[in-house]
């Protein structure tokens, strides 16, 4: 499956894609004992993952006032005075997602501060509209000034095998982006079998996409570790062939400090130490900075915060 980003779909390899699923939990339950972060280590961790976090809302009742909140805690997650006690300045997280008609209102809110604007589309989250109507959606995000593009694969050209069908979509939707980057959302849920992911991944890859992502964050279940696993040793293998940097992106389920130390040690492990860094890793959350701030203040003061102090919005 070897392809230069901008060539044609290459399916060598795919019959011979097999992924021996207990070995795959085995070493996903194994990986939380992989590194023992204490202290000033482990806070240099949960800091890390607050600029990987693509700050979120995605609710039918948001507004412009809403998604200015949101903004302004993407713009300064974390409270001044912990940031100053560890001697970092300057943390923003990753970007601002959300849905294209708020696209506008979150360029304005955010200004210069650096941070992106990430806009889904495609139909998000089921992705079950006309193909053109997709890419004007991707095209009005763009429009509107989207930075990155968080697009929806079509699941059932992946579960009936149709993979050339998929790439040709999903070159489309590349092609729509201009030159704002795009993460191509699998909802690894919905594909029935970690085969169906590895194969989706690297379909996406091939397709141009600048990140793969695993969920929607709606789906029944939602970035798992297993999956997160299968789809990092997919990027590992097309970069092995390609010489190219796919980024890396789990999405839903992620709500504790935990988990955001869990999924980084999959990065450092698998990936290496360049997927600790937010062109290359992102986080889909946002319940998860209130526990993360929450984690940041006990190691500062030695006691917990309450919670209706790290509120978002």
């Amino acid at each position: 499956m070897r392809r230069n980003p901008g060539t044609d779909l290459n399916t060598d390899g795919f019959a011979d894609i097999r992924i021996n699923t207990p070995a795959v939990e085995r070493r996903a339950a194994n990986l939380p004992t992989r590194r023992s972060l204490k202290k000033d280590h482990q806070a240099a961790w949960l800091l890390n993952a607050v600029r990987c976090i693509d700050l979120t809302t995605l609710a039918g009742d948001d507004t412009e006032d809403r998604v200015a909140r949101l903004c302004a805690k993407a713009r300064q997650p974390i409270a001044p005075e912990l940031l100053e006690a560890v001697g970092v300045s300057g943390l923003t997280t990753g970007a601002v997602c959300v849905y294209p008609t708020m696209v506008a209102a979150a360029k304005r809110a955010l200004g210069n501060s650096g941070v992106p604007v990430a806009s889904v589309a495609t139909g998000f989250p089921a992705g079950l509209m006309p193909l053109d109507l997709r890419l004007a959606e991707i095209r009005y995000a763009v429009d509107q000034g989207a930075d990155e593009i968080d697009i929806v694969i079509s699941r059932g050209l992946a579960l009936r095998g149709e993979w050339s069908a998929l790439y040709d979509e999903i070159r489309q939707m590349k092609e729509a982006c201009g030159s704002a980057r795009m993460k191509a959302i699998l909802a690894t849920g919905e594909l029935k079998s970690l085969e169906n992911v590895s194969k989706a991944s690297h379909i996406a890859m091939q397709a141009g996409s600048d990140w793969i992502k695993t969920s929607t964050g709606k789906e029944g279940v939602n970035a798992t570790l297993p999956v997160s696993l299968v789809m990092c040793r997919a990027i590992r293998d097309y970069q092995t062939q390609t010489g190219h940097k796919v980024a890396f992106k789990p999405a839903g389920g992620l709500r504790t400090a935990k988990d955001a130390l869990n999924w980084q040690v999959l990065m450092k492990e698998e990936l290496g130490r360049e997927w600790l860094d937010p062109d290359l890793f992102r986080i889909g959350a946002s319940s998860l900075l209130g526990d993360l701030e929450r984690q940041i203040s006990h190691h500062v003061t030695g006691r917990y915060a309450s919670a209706h102090r790290l509120a978002i919005a």
